[in-house]
């Protein structure tokens, strides 16, 4: 008998019928309990994604290769920001930062906190696909007495980082699902531990980026307000819940990112079981890469696509990259956020709106271009 399933999404919410129909297919696992799709549910690689999955056997695949992956928000104070000139600042975030008690950043970052070892190679890189690094303006504050208590006020700047555990996550899935494939973990315990060590990964690593970017804007490093993880596995009442693109939403504070070209919303989480408690993490893709690529070529320039309809800039050297992840690939995350609130899930506390959103560095030469063209404007 196939375990419940339930959709956070009303009837406007673009929703992929191959997305529900994977969260129905995984109802059908063994051992599987309730199923629960957020307004942002699309389809994933053999699970959904934007989707907790409760079950009593522990699945490496509901989670997916990038454990840990997740959502910070850090504090940031600049002055008179140039969204042209700071895009030109970013340092290349594609380079690894090694563990160095003399690095500002690596110091700020790591507290003293333990790398896993023998995984050193991709600290300080934001990785690729939909991961990013944004300097955001809060544009309005929806809940004053709360937004206030994370010592956030309309206008501040923040640091938004998307990022997960890079090769670490992928390492741990490889080795269950050359063994067991799409099948239960053999030692629960032995899995758990390892995606332990990725979620303390890309949290750090949250920290580590902000700081790099931080330092290089001219900024001292702040510790975040806001960092949950939307890619993990916890136990809840005895049983395993996964999480894939979604957002504990059990009483905690959560930043649902939009796209490069829209806002983000933060918002307080209060979501029950019926949901997984979890909300959504994301807008959510409504094209696969192959369609937003083709579709965005036959309609916009690389040009067009590295200024965003709100004003800001897109650091991003692989052309390709921009067209799979233009704003246009993804959902309205207004209605996102309309759902969460209408099925009681969530509560805006306050809109971000991007300035400079890093994907990936250009290339040296082009960096070089760009800081003359802005030092003459």
């Amino acid at each position: 008998m196939s375990a419940s399933v339930s959709l956070f999404a009303s009837e406007h919410s673009w929703i992929e019928s191959d997305a529900v129909a994977q969260c129905h297919q995984v109802a059908a696992l063994d051992g599987m309990v309730h199923v629960a799709g957020m307004p942002d549910l699309h389809p994933g690689k053999g699970a959904p994604i934007g989707a907790a999955m409760r079950s009593s056997v522990l699945y490496p695949f509901l989670v997916g290769s990038d454990i840990g992956c997740g959502i910070a928000v850090f504090p940031i104070a600049l002055k008179k920001p140039s969204p042209e000139r700071l895009a030109a600042r970013f340092p290349d975030l594609d380079v690894p930062l090694a563990p160095d008690p003399d690095d500002p950043a690596w110091a700020f970052a790591s507290g003293g906190r333990a790398v896993p070892a023998g995984y050193t190679e991709s600290l300080g890189t934001v990785g690729r696909g939909n991961h990013f690094v944004e300097l955001a303006r809060v544009q309005s504050v929806e809940d004053t007495a709360h937004a206030q208590r994370l010592g956030l006020d309309g206008g501040d700047l923040v640091l938004i980082v998307h990022s997960g555990s890079r090769g670490l996550g992928e390492r741990i899935l490889r080795a269950h699902t050359e063994v067991l494939g799409a099948g239960p973990a053999a030692d629960p315990t032995a899995y758990l531990a390892a995606h332990d060590d990725a979620v303390r990964w890309g949290s750090l690593n949250r920290r580590l980026l902000a700081a790099r970017v931080a330092l290089a804007l001219g900024a001292e490093p702040t510790e975040p307000v806001v960092d949950q993880c939307h890619n993990l596995v916890e136990i809840r009442d005895g049983d395993y819940l996964h999480r894939k693109g979604a957002a504990p939403g059990d009483g905690r504070d959560v930043l649902i990112a939009g796209t490069r070209g829209t806002p983000s919303y933060l918002v307080a989480a209060h979501a029950g079981a019926g949901a997984g408690w979890s909300v959504a993490h994301g807008a959510g893709r409504k094209m696969s890469r192959a369609d937003a690529l083709r579709r965005g070529r036959a309609k916009h320039t690389v040009e067009e696509l590295r200024r965003t309809p709100v004003g800001s800039y897109v650091v991003c050297g692989d052309r390709q990259l921009l067209f799979e992840e233009a704003p246009t690939a993804y959902k309205r995350i207004e209605q996102v956020i309309a759902d969460l609130v209408t099925h009681e899930l969530a509560t805006p506390v306050a809109v971000t709106v991007p300035m400079v959103t890093y994907k990936t560095a250009e290339p040296e030469p082009a960096r070089r271009d760009k800081r003359r063209s802005w030092t003459r404007s």
